[in-house]
């Protein structure tokens, strides 16, 4: 899923009939983008992944869908098929659940989170869809305020930082699996696909930082999963969590 140099590919999702026709004629007037695919509903373009699978480059969808899943829910359903797939997301709700769904969602980078009203169009738009398709991630300081708000109100762990997939996988790895095996147990056609998803594992949690070594990467996590809290570890191997006030201390494990 690599733009060219001249036109960005983008799925629409947005049950707004008017506002989807608006953003298609807006986006694709710009000269820099090419509508691939429209949907309404997020189940529909669940139903269609496998047509636009390799045609795409990002997505553009509401948080806020008619059916069962919202915007949020169809893009980890998204990502478990195609990892980190850009997507960019607009939404004038307020409610706790919309910005819980985001903080539990995992999604940290190729992604902008935006208030519709603030950043709707053409102009304002693409930006954001070509600093989501090079992994950067940007959330609306307004939007950044309420899911600051719910994450307080919720109380994090190391699991909470991933995505779906990198959660089943994480799990899987903890109790010794191999990428082959973790391949074939979650029905992933390439064990390399597995080797990059540890990847994004070991960069969330900051193990790239203190190993160059994926073996010991690999135990670090696998000791995360297992202790169900966030673990940092200095360059000389010294184990580090968070005490009750909020402190780095060094791991007393007597």
């Amino acid at each position: 899923m690599t733009a060219s140099t001249d036109l960005i590919r983008l799925v629409i999702v947005e049950d707004n009939e008017s506002l989807r026709k608006a953003l298609i004629t807006g986006l694709e007037q710009t000269g820099k983008v090419r509508i691939g695919f429209d949907f309404g509903a997020a189940e529909d373009v669940l139903a269609d992944t496998d047509s636009f699978e390799a045609e795409i480059d990002a997505v553009l969808m509401d948080v806020h869908l008619a059916g069962h899943m919202n915007g949020i829910d169809a893009a980890v359903a998204l990502r478990s098929h195609l990892p980190r797939l850009p997507v960019v997301f607009y939404s004038i709700q307020d409610e706790d659940s919309y910005f819980r769904d985001f903080c539990n969602s995992g999604i940290l980078t190729h992604f902008a989170y935006v208030k519709k009203s603030n950043y709707l169009l053409p102009d304002m738009i693409l930006p954001l869809l070509k600093d989501a398709i090079a992994g950067k991630g940007f959330i609306d300081p307004e939007i950044e305020a309420r899911v600051q708000e719910v994450r307080r109100k919720d109380k994090r762990s190391p699991m909470d930082l991933l995505e779906p997939s990198e959660r089943r996988v994480a799990h899987l790895l903890a109790v010794g699996l191999s990428n082959q095996q973790i391949a074939e147990r979650l029905n992933i056609r390439d064990k390399r696909t597995v080797s990059r998803i540890n990847g994004q594992i070991y960069a969330t949690w900051g193990l790239n930082d203190t190993t160059a070594d994926e073996k010991v990467a690999r135990t670090r996590a696998s000791i995360i999963v297992r202790e169900a809290r966030m673990i940092m570890w200095d360059d000389d191997g010294t184990a580090h969590v968070e005490d009750a006030s909020g402190e780095w201390v060094e791991w007393n494990q007597a």
